[in-house]
């Protein structure tokens, strides 16, 4: 996928990546086990890595997902060794574009909760502004005062966060947050991450209550959930607020034992009107074969429309 990228950053004039989190499988493992032979030092190492292929060509912006943090018993977070490893330094282009960070949950300036700025061929400026999986109060409140400050109010602002929208049409927010505690379940003999409800976090309906809907962002991207989903609703100014979730993780037999996703990715692609987008489900690993090339674009609905943002 990064390598398709590479490959099509001039000739699909590529402005920028997105993406929604989950970076590794486990943010603390140590062992090998079921549930993958790699330690998440070498998960995050293997991540940094591959977007290294895009330093300098074109920025992007990586959200963390609930993989990508360790936590507490009693659900709180705790750590994500993404500031060890996606940092502004390793793209100067990440850099040049960052504009405004907030504390990560063990007290750092990292770039899980940023906001990166870009002046588009049209001439306006996007604030892209990215957020935590199921985002703090804290984050929320930073948040709102960023997309609320004067330099900010002309821009186009995108939202990129783990966790909002559940899959189909008119797609339903996301109601619960939880975390995944250390092995603690055993399943035939195995030990198992067990689950439990995340503490000082907002879901998708408050990340909409709270920050999306009484602000200017007109679109917000997410995943977490295999599955796609749209909706659009107007936020209290009256502005649509254009709501994307994608994520391929089950495609080709799932992200553990299957193929990874086969490669699915989405291209939104800004017209030169200023307002209209299309969005486009695209596999370079279908697409790099005679064989398969035919199948290299999908076709449903929510994988191929195209949507407007208001003037």
């Amino acid at each position: 996928m990064l390598a398709w990228i590479e490959d099509h950053v001039d000739s699909l004039n590529i402005r920028m990546v997105m993406c929604p989190g989950d970076l590794v499988e486990y943010n603390d493992w140590i062992v090998n086990s079921n549930d993958g032979n790699q330690t998440s030092k070498e998960q995050w190492n293997f991540v940094a890595h591959a977007f290294d292929r895009l330093n300098g060509k074109v920025p992007y912006i990586l959200s963390t997902g609930n993989h990508d943090y360790s936590y507490s018993p009693k659900g709180d977070k705790l750590f994500s060794q993404y500031r060890n490893y996606i940092t502004p330094e390793r793209n100067p282009l990440n850099k040049e574009m960052l504009c405004q960070t907030c504390i990560s949950a063990d007290g750092y300036e990292t770039m899980e909760n940023a906001a990166f700025r870009m002046k588009m061929p049209d001439g306006r400026d996007y604030l892209f502004l990215s957020l935590e999986y199921a985002p703090r109060d804290t984050v929320i409140n930073w948040a709102n005062q960023v997309v609320r400050m004067p330099q900010y109010q002309n821009d186009r602002i995108i939202l990129l966060t783990h966790s909002y929208l559940r899959q189909t049409d008119h797609a339903p927010y996301v109601k619960s947050a939880y975390t995944m505690l250390s092995p603690s379940v055993i399943h035939k003999g195995a030990f198992y991450r067990s689950h439990t409800n995340l503490r000082n976090s907002n879901n998708g309906e408050q990340i909409w209550e709270k920050l999306v809907n009484p602000n200017n962002i007109e679109l917000v991207l997410c995943g977490h959930v295999f599955g796609k989903g749209y909706r659009c609703d107007r936020n209290q100014t009256g502005r649509k607020v254009h709501q994307i979730m994608f994520d391929a993780q089950s495609d080709g037999g799932g992200h553990r034992r299957g193929n990874g996703g086969d490669g699915w990715l989405r291209i939104l692609q800004f017209s030169a009107d200023g307002r209209t987008v299309k969005v486009k489900t695209y596999s370079p690993l279908f697409g790099c074969s005679p064989a398969t090339r035919s199948m290299a674009y999908k076709t449903d609905p929510l994988d191929r429309f195209s949507f407007k943002f208001d003037k």
